[in-house]
């Protein structure tokens, strides 16, 4: 988090938190889109059933590390990115679970009487 005196932290640009999350899926989606790729030869390419490739692209089905791996070798884009948009697509949707939160809620509390 990038700090400067008297300025409030949350009106930082790097600080600042996006509305909602972005599935890299919808990045790839739009990559291949530019690219003039259709998820067919992309799928096809990829050796991914297509059903699969197109719940991705479309953000239904999770990006794996396997997957990640293939579209980098395919694509060229670095798969580490690609998965770290998953990872903070995935804590920022279950932090929208408020039954998950309020369990957490509830461990922390246990958690700090111990």
């Amino acid at each position: 988090m990038v700090e400067l005196p008297g300025v409030d932290p949350k009106m930082i640009a790097n600080n600042i938190e996006p509305a909602f999350a972005t599935h890299p899926g919808s990045i790839l989606k739009d990559e291949i889109e530019y690219r003039g790729i259709t998820q067919q030869k992309l799928a096809q390419q990829m050796g991914v059933p297509y059903s699969a490739l197109n719940e991705i692209l479309n953000g239904h089905r999770p990006l794996t590390e396997k997957t990640a791996l293939l579209f980098e070798a395919v694509l060229g884009i670095d798969a580490e990115p690609l998965l770290a948009l998953q990872t903070e697509y995935n804590l920022r949707s279950i932090r929208k679970d408020k039954t998950f939160m309020d369990r957490l809620s509830e461990l922390r509390k246990i958690a700090a009487a111990l």
